[in-house]
């Protein structure tokens, strides 16, 4: 038996050094392709492209190894590559271990730059001052709905949506102390709106305390005596917190969407979404007739929200994510005959679906 196995780690020596080989040379070419971006004045990081690797290995895929694991090696793969090609960072709404952390991890790997914001709005002024590449910031979830902030930001910058996250997402309550001498939770509004029915059943006396990250409240919980907070299980390894009760979110289906947002327009991938944004007059079917073109031209709208413009009372903006890409035929036309109906269009970005 033992001169089989080092029969078969020999195999596999010969394997990982044939694999290491192989990586060096993709990343040789990568500093090529990299070298060409820089020199157009191009962005690193191709949604597009991304897209077409994950999609084709998973056509090439025969197994044992799943999808999801092949993805995680490719992700950490392509993060490599990317920070061969050019230093990138990514910000993002900190502190670490946050939920925009792990969605900008998922995206990125562990071998690229982050930067954590104090705020949505810090998020994206570090990507217009140049300071970050790119930045991830939430922007719905499947509970509590839109994130506004998110959404009044998208309206006042010039950065586009380069592409999506989907992050599931789960709860814990984690402190050092025993539940039964919890006074304080800290948590940010939205979690502590996904986790309401648990928190009513099981800490109904105790004081909610909001802040503006999980990763946040967890810093507090830390230092303060009969203190908790609601954060990531990664969160509790960072700061040193026990969990005290897992998965307390009140729905097992709790999906968090993120936007990365950047400079840079997103090429057409043949699976993708656009984002847009519009005014319109106060009169009676305005927003019907705002709709009818992309009826007319069969366009799927998969989500449309509405905010107040600020700027007057009782005006709104309305945001809508619709199937294709801006530079389509038919959603050009769509777009064209709506920019004639409304007072005011802005098209937020197209990106891969």
């Amino acid at each position: 038996m033992k001169k089989s196995i080092e029969k078969l780690r020999h195999a596999i020596d010969g394997l990982d050094s044939n694999i290491l080989q192989l990586l060096n040379k993709r990343a040789k070419v990568s500093l090529d392709i990299g070298k060409i971006k820089m020199d157009k004045g191009a962005g690193i990081y191709a949604a597009d492209r991304e897209r077409q690797v994950l999609k084709k290995l998973a056509n090439l895929n025969k197994g044992p190894i799943s999808q999801e694991s092949v993805e995680a090696i490719y992700r950490e793969i392509m993060s490599s590559m990317l920070a061969l090609e050019k230093p990138i960072k990514i910000a993002y709404m900190g502190p670490e271990a946050s939920f925009s952390h792990l969605a900008a991890m998922k995206k990125f790997g562990s071998q690229v730059d982050y930067l954590a914001a104090d705020s949505i709005s810090d998020c994206f002024m570090l990507v217009e001052k140049g300071e970050a590449d790119y930045g991830v910031v939430p922007v719905e979830n499947s509970i509590e709905g839109a994130v506004s902030h998110t959404m009044d930001m998208l309206s006042e910058t010039d950065l586009k949506i380069c592409s999506q996250m989907i992050l599931e997402v789960s709860h814990n309550l984690l402190s050092n102390s025993p539940r039964s001498r919890i006074k304080r939770v800290y948590s940010n509004p939205q979690i502590f709106g996904q986790c309401r029915m648990w928190l009513q059943a099981n800490l109904s006396n105790v004081e909610l305390i909001e802040v503006s990250s999980s990763s946040r409240a967890a810093q507090i919980a830390l230092k303060e005596k009969d203190s908790a907070c609601i954060a990531s299980i990664l969160a509790a390894k960072i700061y040193n917190l026990k969990v005290v009760s897992k998965a307390i979110e009140d729905s097992p289906h709790n999906i968090t969407r993120f936007f990365l947002i950047g400079n840079s327009d997103v090429p057409s991938t043949g699976h993708d979404k656009t984002s847009i944004m519009f005014s319109i007059q106060d009169r009676v079917g305005a927003l019907s007739d705002m709709l009818a073109p992309f009826k007319k031209y069969r366009i799927n709208l998969t989500k449309i929200e509405s905010r107040p413009s600020k700027k007057k009372a009782w005006d709104y903006y309305f945001f809508l994510d619709l199937a294709g890409h801006r530079e389509e035929p038919k959603v050009k036309k769509a777009l064209v005959e709506l920019a004639k109906k409304c007072k005011f269009l802005k098209i937020l970005g197209s990106y891969p679906m």
